[in-house]
């Protein structure tokens, strides 16, 4: 058998929701809208929602699986990657939209590189302005004057170097890393790393499995000719302070799984670090809170 004669691989995708709302039937319609012939099946892993989310959905666009309750992003992830048998699977948040040349890029890519274990596309936001999705694994030099400056000097050079926000966003390249909203993933190679890590319940799961997935030899590629539009933070608005303690607990871990040397001996001020930054951040969220209401 030629390669023109060999049969393209197929792909399902994996939306992991929890009270996305309108959102969710907006992602999976835009799945629908592509009219890929190569997409095998749409699943809904739903972490407990209590909202009109799966309801507002259209009669049989999509299965619905129940999690047991909100299990976090990775083990939801993991739930609907093992209910799939496609070759290549995409995981998705809720609130993107793809668009019609979604999955076509992606999946050339992978067929075109059995080494390549990942592949993602540009984001845009609501406004149509790209969003630096692929991104570099700091130094710590690189980590630190992000951690500083990234909230209140956010094109500052480290925050600038760690988003990769010098590249050319149309270009087509490798990467360390790329936005869990949306990612093409060869089954193989998840599984080879063992999946999405579900000690992290949101945050850095999308870090970790990329830093693995390289780790173990295969390669992350950014598809610019693929494209979603994201709006970030649906899911979680509704639980503001545990967000922000999520994001700082699964910094750590990520920092404690994977680093070593010099990076590692500074853990415990790193630690101390990320706590008083939360503590911080918690108390703005807070005074805000107060504000509005």
């Amino acid at each position: 058998m030629n390669s023109a004669e060999t049969p393209l691989a197929s792909w399902s995708a994996v939306i992991v929701n929890y009270n996305a709302g309108d959102y969710l039937k907006a992602c999976v319609d835009s799945l629908l809208a592509i009219e890929d012939p190569r997409l095998d099946e749409i699943i809904v892993i739903d972490n407990g929602s209590t909202d009109t989310s799966l309801t507002n959905l259209t009669p049989g666009s999509a299965k619905i699986v129940d999690s047991g309750g909100n299990v976090g992003y990775a083990r939801a992830a993991n739930l609907g990657v093992a209910v799939t048998c496609s070759p290549y699977v995409a995981v998705l948040n809720p609130d993107v939209v793809c668009d019609p040349n979604f999955s076509r890029p992606l999946c050339e890519c992978l067929d075109a590189d059995a080494s390549v274990g990942a592949a993602g596309p540009a984001i845009r936001d609501l406004a149509g302005v790209h969003y630096p999705s692929a991104r570099t694994i700091p130094s710590l030099a690189t980590a630190l004057g992000h951690f500083v400056l990234g909230m209140i000097r956010p094109q500052n050079r480290w925050t600038r170097r760690y988003r990769q926000s010098d590249t050319d966003p149309t270009e087509r390249r490798t990467t360390a890393w790329l936005s869990g909203a949306a990612v093409m993933l060869r089954r193989s190679a998840l599984d080879a790393v063992g999946g999405w890590d579900e000690r992290f319940f949101m945050f850095m799961e999308d870090v970790d499995l990329y830093t693995r997935l390289t780790a173990g030899g295969w390669a992350v590629w950014f598809e610019p000719a693929s494209s979603v539009m994201h709006v970030e933070g649906v899911s979680r608005r509704s639980h503001p302070y545990r967000t922000l303690i999520a994001h700082h607990r699964s910094a750590f871990l990520y920092a404690n799984l994977h680093w070593s040397g010099l990076r590692r001996a500074a853990l415990p001020a790193v630690a101390a670090a990320l706590a008083v930054r939360c503590l911080a951040l918690l108390a703005v969220a807070a005074v805000r809170t107060r504000a509005q209401h």
